[in-house]
C-alpha cells in the first residue's frame, strides 16, 4: 500500500480467493502501476477523485467516452474481444473467415471452457474460460460457485449455456448481491436437475461435436466470503461521470463494488479513467 495521495487510471480489481469470514476474499485497488490493500482500509475514510480524462485500456488513447468497459470507439469496433460474439459466443464467426483477429481467437476462444452454476443473488448458469476460475466468480460477487460441463471451445459452451438458460437464468441483480440477501443453495442438487432438463439437447450437442469435446464435470464446490463490516440497507449508485469525487467510509468490498456509507461504485465500470486516490 502507497501512503497518501496516488493517481492512475482505474483497472479491474485485483482478487485473490479467501476460504473463511476469518479470510475473506482479498482485494487491490489498481490506479495505474499503484496497488492499494483495501481489505486493509475496510472502516477507514476512502476518496477517489476523478480528473476528467479517460486512456483506453488497450492502445492509450485519451477518449472522451469508454466502451465496453475501458475501450476507446475505434479498438471496440476493431478488436475481437469487443465484438458481439463475446457476449453470445454460440454467434462465433471464427469459421466464416470474418473473426476480427484469428491469432486472438485461438489464444482466448480455442481453448477449454467451462459451464458452471453460481449463487450470486439466486441460481444462475454462466460461462468462463477454465484459466479464469475462481476469478470470474468472485468478480460476480457469488457466493457459491460449482463448474458442472467443460467443453473444448467458447462456442461450444455458448452452445451449452442456450439450454440451462432454457431453465434459469444467466443475469445477476447487482442490488441483491450488494445487499447481502442471498440464502445459500444446494448447487449439485440443482446441477442434477438441469443435466436431467437438459439430457436430450446435450446428447444431441455430444453426437454433433464429439462425445469428448463436452465432458460433464463431478466439480468441487466452491464457496466465497467478502469483506463486508456492513451490507447497505438501501443501493444508492455513485457515478464518476455525474459526480467526479466519491468519498464515505469504506464498509465492504464485493464483486467489483466498494461499498461506501455514502453509497456503492461499480469500479469495473470505470475501467480507464484516470483517478486520484486517498
Amino acid at each position: 500500500m502507497t501512503d497518501g495521495l496516488v493517481q492512475g487510471c482505474l483497472r479491474k480489481m485485483a482478487v485473490e480467493p479467501g476460504s473463511t469470514q476469518a479470510q475473506p476474499v482479498s482485494y487491490q485497488l489498481r490506479a495505474g502501476e499503484h496497488r492499494i490493500d483495501l481489505n486493509a482500509r475496510l472502516g477507514s475514510p476512502l476518496k477517489l477523485s476523478w480528473s476528467g480524462a479517460i486512456a483506453c485500456t488497450h492502445c492509450g488513447r485519451a477518449t472522451k467516452k469508454s466502451f465496453a468497459q475501458g475501450y476507446c470507439y475505434p479498438c471496440f469496433k476493431r478488436l475481437a474481444q469487443c465484438d458481439t460474439c463475446i457476449m453470445k459466443p454460440e454467434t462465433c464467426h471464427y469459421y466464416q473467415g470474418t473473426c476480427r483477429d484469428p491469432a486472438w481467437a485461438e489464444q482466448h476462444c480455442f481453448q477449454p471452457h467451462i459451464v458452471y452454476l453460481a449463487n450470486s443473488s439466486g441460481l444462475k448458469v454462466g460461462i468462463t474460460r477454465k484459466t479464469q476460475m475462481p476469478t470470474r466468480w468472485l468478480d460476480q460477487g457469488a457466493i457459491q460457485a460449482l463448474p458442472i460441463i467443460e467443453v473444448d471451445t467458447r462456442q461450444q459452451s455458448g452452445f451449452v449455456e442456450m439450454l440451462f438458460k432454457e431453465h434459469v437464468g444467466d443475469r445477476t441483480n447487482w442490488r441483491a448481491m450488494l445487499k447481502g440477501e442471498v440464502a445459500e443453495l444446494d448447487l449439485k442438487a440443482e446441477r442434477d436437475r438441469l443435466m436431467a432438463a437438459t439430457a436430450s439437447g446435450l446428447g444431441q450437442l455430444k453426437s454433433e461435436h464429439g462425445e469428448d469435446a463436452i465432458r460433464e464435470l463431478d466439480g468441487q464446490h466452491h464457496a466465497f466470503h467478502y469483506p463486508v463490516a456492513a451490507f447497505p440497507r438501501k443501493i444508492v449508485s455513485h457515478n464518476f461521470d455525474k459526480q467526479p469525487e466519491v468519498s464515505g467510509i469504506l464498509q465492504g468490498i464485493k464483486g467489483q463494488y466498494l461499498m461506501l456509507d455514502t453509497g456503492v461504485i461499480n469500479l469495473r465500470k470505470f475501467t480507464g479513467y484516470e483517478v486520484s486516490v486517498a
